[in-house]
């Protein structure tokens, strides 16, 4: 996500919201709570970019997570990307902090 504008990434982020939103109108029981730990939403656009930005990573883990009961292979290759993409924006978070 090398030379992406912060706009762009809130427009991701939306996007990643609203499938969000899908799969817990489907099933209630699906776990984001990582995601809502962050306590960040695309219309915060006062958050800085790299929030952002490791919110699209933990909502693409869960989302894909999810996915992986119905093609385990794909899904849990990137599942497993997104986490390692989520921890390394955390610690970048934390660094700036």
């Amino acid at each position: 996500m090398v030379g992406v504008h912060k706009e762009e990434l809130i427009k991701l982020h939306k996007i990643m919201a609203e499938i969000k939103d899908s799969f817990e109108a489907a099933n209630p029981d699906y776990d984001f709570s990582d995601y809502y730990a962050l306590k960040i939403d695309p219309s915060q656009v006062h958050k800085s970019k790299m929030e952002h930005k490791h919110a699209i990573f933990v909502l693409g883990r869960d989302i894909a997570e999810i996915m992986a009961d119905s093609e385990p292979s794909a899904s849990k290759r990137i599942s497993a990307r997104m986490d390692e993409l989520a921890r390394k924006t955390q610690k970048e978070i934390d660094y700036l902090s």
